[in-house]
């Protein structure tokens, strides 16, 4: 088994993804730090796929550092909106939207659709060892669907209206370590760990 790296930076500025990968990444090296901590700025998401948002800021975070990076781009497919907000999901209510902002514009966006409105979340998790090294990607989805009020406190994005497969909670309602064994960024992480050990 491949040891681990004595550093890690994350490309995210997002508390709530941090905290995640933190505690799904702890195999992967000894101290994890978020960009912002080196002074690192985060780049512009311009890619219109999750994991070229995710490619985009680990080179970035790799260059601006010279450390081994890790970045995540991930977010909600509504069926009924055609897939979005996609890669918007972020920034699905406007630049510098809250969490609830962007719950508030989903609700409003299916007021009228009749459940189940079938929805996934979707994760690609790249890391990048080296300048040179080819990058390491995985991508993990989680289904479920869009529930009619926003339920639970834990989590952040649109984990209190998203109700996983096979459960009557939410996903805000879910503990963060029941979350993390059965998410979307679980299973990307979990597909990168592979990768990673068997990497030649």
């Amino acid at each position: 088994m491949a040891a681990p790296l004595p550093r890690l930076v994350v490309a995210t500025g997002n508390a709530g993804k941090l905290a995640e990968l933190r505690a799904l990444a702890a195999a992967l090296a000894t101290e994890i730090v978020p960009q912002s901590a080196l002074g690192v700025a985060a780049v512009a998401e311009t890619e219109r796929s999750f994991a070229g948002n995710a490619l985009l800021k680990a080179r970035h975070a790799a260059r601006a550092t010279g450390l081994p990076a890790l970045a995540d781009d991930s977010g909600l497919e509504v069926d009924a909106l055609d897939g979005a907000p996609g890669v918007y999901s972020a920034r699905y209510a406007g630049d510098g939207a809250r969490d609830a902002d962007n719950n508030a514009k989903l609700l409003g966006a299916l007021a009228g659709v009749a459940a189940p409105r079938r929805a996934r979340y979707r994760a690609a998790l790249v890391l990048v060892l080296g300048p040179d090294d080819p990058p390491l990607l995985a991508e993990g989805s989680w289904e479920g669907e869009i529930a009619t009020a926003a339920r639970g406190s834990g989590g952040f994005g649109y984990d209190p209206l998203f109700l996983p497969d096979g459960g009557q909670r939410t996903a805000a309602e879910l503990a963060a370590a029941e979350k993390n064994r059965v998410s979307h960024r679980a299973q990307a992480l979990a597909a990168l760990l592979v990768a990673w050990r068997l990497r030649p």
